[in-house]
């Protein structure tokens, strides 16, 4: 069998390896694993388990994709997230306010009947209370502003603020959702390095009616 191995990241380099500068970015359309919750990230029972969900199916879709007819190897994406919140507040005291969209991306050739297959595995190996939940969806950000930051997610403010004064500098309005990528591991890796990818989709004039955008679908 000869498998074909595939790096994700590398293909969208400039998008998974920002500096700590905020920039101007323009983000392709992209395939989804998904999953919508609401809560305190910190204390909803609902964010932890659409974590466990989305990891679960994302290696058992690797491995079917490795072994089956595809052929085809790579690396599972690190998680993503859409948030929102009321007002955009997004402080410590309304976390109980936020929805979120938690997502992990997945190769093109990863379709529905995969996912049924590798959400009935997964969830036969161990208990998976969002994995039913779990669907397939596309985002199209198009024209974004992001940037790295690094420290504890506690500590983002700064570097959020940073990217908003770039995009006022730049005649920038926002028009999505906000989203943070997770490249480090929490159980892995010190607060102090975490690194994180904050991104926010935008528009050139006015501000959109809408500043909540949309998750994938």
């Amino acid at each position: 069998m000869t498998v074909t191995k595939v790096d994700l990241r590398l293909e969208a380099r400039e998008l998974y390896a920002p500096g700590c500068e905020p920039l101007i970015v323009t983000v392709p359309e992209f395939q989804f694993l998904t999953v919508d919750g609401h809560g305190d990230p910190n204390t909803a029972p609902a964010y932890r388990e659409a974590i466990e969900a989305l990891y679960s199916v994302s290696y058992t879709l690797k491995f079917a994709l490795k072994h089956g007819p595809q052929e085809l190897d790579y690396h599972v994406m690190p998680l993503e997230c859409l948030w929102s919140a009321p007002a955009e507040d997004f402080s410590a005291a309304r976390k109980s306010e936020w929805d979120w969209t938690m997502m992990i991306r997945q190769p093109e050739e990863v379709d529905a009947e995969m996912l049924e297959h590798a959400v009935g595995q997964a969830s036969g190996r161990r208990e998976l209370p969002a994995a039913a939940a779990l669907r397939l969806g596309r985002l199209q950000e198009g024209l974004a502003v992001q940037v790295l930051h690094v420290g504890p997610y506690g500590e983002e403010a700064p570097t959020i603020a940073a990217l908003h004064a770039f995009m006022a500098e730049h005649g920038l309005q926002a028009c999505g959702r906000h989203h943070e990528i997770y490249l480090s591991d929490p159980a892995r890796t010190a607060p102090e390095k975490l690194r994180t990818i904050v991104r926010r989709p935008v528009t050139r004039g006015r501000p959109s009616s809408s500043q909540g955008g949309a998750p994938p679908a």
